[in-house]
């Protein structure tokens, strides 16, 4: 079960503590953006890591999108809790992540295939895991208000596919199966 991928994700959800920790508790913004630069990495890498070594795993498509919402709502809390972030983006972004694990119970319980993670839904998560991170910068000189303005393109664009992708899985996933 331990595999590379799998490796990778667990280092990204080791990632969630000690990004919490620099950013609200060490007042440590640039290693807290470092935190979260390298988390977005190791998400891109296990996926491709796990298909080039063939080490996909049943576990690893489950457990890489379990520490990806977990990582999106730290790191959501956390901003607005400091003011980045509008509290209205915050409670929405997680009451779509609710509703879409109340669809995982339904599915489990019906005897329902999982959904598979869509192309979409992972340009999402990776515009937002790229955005939340970028708006930690906006106090550095010369660099801050490309930032800011980078960051929040990101944040909006991947909060509307996130939305996009939330109502397709929503649909998709109460649907029957044909051969239900």
């Amino acid at each position: 079960m331990l595999n590379i991928p799998n490796a990778l994700t667990l280092l990204r959800a080791l990632g969630v503590p000690l990004f919490l920790y620099l950013f609200l508790v060490a007042d440590k913004p640039i290693a807290s953006f470092v935190v979260i630069a390298l988390g977005g990495v190791t998400d891109y890498l296990d996926g491709k890591v796990a298909r080039y070594l063939n080490q996909t795993s049943e576990f690893g498509a489950k457990f890489d999108p379990a520490v990806d919402r977990l990582y999106i709502a730290a790191v959501i809390i956390a901003l607005a809790n400091k003011d980045y972030l509008p509290w209205v983006l915050v409670i929405s972004i997680l009451v779509r992540d609710f509703i879409l694990f109340l669809v995982i119970i339904y599915q489990k319980l019906k005897g329902i295939p999982f959904l598979a993670v869509t192309f979409l839904g992972k340009a999402a998560t990776f515009n937002l895991l790229y955005a939340f991170p970028l708006l930690l910068l906006e106090d550095l000189a010369y660099i801050g208000q490309a930032s800011y303005i980078v960051g929040w393109a990101f944040a909006i664009w991947g909060t509307s596919l996130y939305f996009y992708t939330g109502l397709q899985y929503l649909v998709l996933g109460l649907k029957r199966p044909k051969s239900y």
